[in-house]
């Protein structure tokens, strides 16, 4: 039976609001997309042009990745069922900021494909690795939306010394962190676009029920970290939420916060799920200021 999670010190949580600076956000400093139309009509806007793209054959599959400009290396994990190209109000942010950005496409997801295993977050952590082994970067902060946040946190629980710090959003690391599933016009909308975006990119375009299926699969019965795997990470960790989150329990942030050692609370609030699409400035600034309390 999972730990209630005690009362945190105010210190240890963070307020999210239009209140908070907006450095590093660039074009996205006033951009909104709360009901996501914009996104199911014309998806993310479109990444700058990288420095460095292709893929890396490995375990089985190829995996698709960009890097973009000059500093400490940020890897941006996306949520699942979408791309890298999910990361268009961000990349821009960390450039301005003086980073570098390394997009992934997960196993399976946007450009990458993948074999006839089943779907499982220790496999994509370890096709993170090898992008970093290819691109020789030994150590890197990582940004993980959803599926991407567990990928991340996966890669630092196996591997801490590749990870300088994971800032962890909308996600959990047990199943019970999850609510049940309500159907909404939002939700509908999102998913709208990453059929579209599947049949763009994907190698196999007509797949992409299957492709749902094989994910769902994956979200309902992983991760299963328990506390003791929880209190056994060393890296600094973020875990973010947005206060209308669709699929993730407030309550599971909060255990994830109190249970992992030093880790913080960042609520952001008038956002849900998709934060990085609605509200990119908020994000970013909460992004941004877990990369300053890091650095070094």
């Amino acid at each position: 039976m999972r730990r209630a999670p005690r009362r945190r010190a105010a210190s240890r949580i963070r307020i999210a609001s239009s209140s908070l600076p907006k450095d590093g956000t660039t074009m996205s400093a006033h951009f909104t997309d709360d009901d996501l139309v914009r996104f199911e009509e014309q998806g993310g806007p479109p990444l700058p042009a990288a420095d460095a793209e292709g893929w890396l054959d490995h375990d089985g599959a190829r995996i698709w990745h960009a890097s973009f400009g000059d500093g400490p290396p940020v890897v941006l994990l996306h949520g699942g069922l979408g791309h890298g190209g999910n990361w268009g109000h961000q990349v821009p942010a960390l450039l301005a900021a003086g980073y570098r950005a390394i997009v992934i496409d997960s196993r399976g997801h946007g450009r990458s494909t993948r074999d006839a295993r089943p779907y499982s977050y220790e496999c994509m952590a370890s096709d993170v690795r090898a992008v970093l082994d290819a691109l020789r970067i030994e150590r890197a902060r990582f940004v993980g939306w959803s599926d991407g946040a567990c990928v991340a946190l996966v890669l630092a629980a196996r591997t801490p010394q590749r990870a300088a710090g994971v800032f962890f959003f909308a996600c959990n690391m047990d199943p019970s962190g999850t609510k049940e599933f309500v159907p909404s016009a939002l939700i509908d909308r999102c998913f709208a676009r990453h059929r579209k975006d599947y049949a763009r990119l994907s190698a196999t375009p007509g797949d992409f029920d299957a492709f749902v299926a094989a994910v769902s699969e994956m979200m309902r019965t992983q991760p299963n970290y328990g506390a003791s795997e929880l209190a056994a990470i060393t890296v600094p960790v973020a875990i973010v939420q947005g206060e209308h989150d669709e699929f993730i329990r407030a309550e599971h942030a909060a255990y994830l916060a109190h249970t992992i050692p030093g880790a913080t609370l960042t609520l952001l609030s008038g956002v849900s799920h998709f934060a990085p699409l609605q509200r990119p400035a908020r994000f970013n600034a909460a992004m941004l200021a877990f990369l300053e309390r890091t650095a070094g």
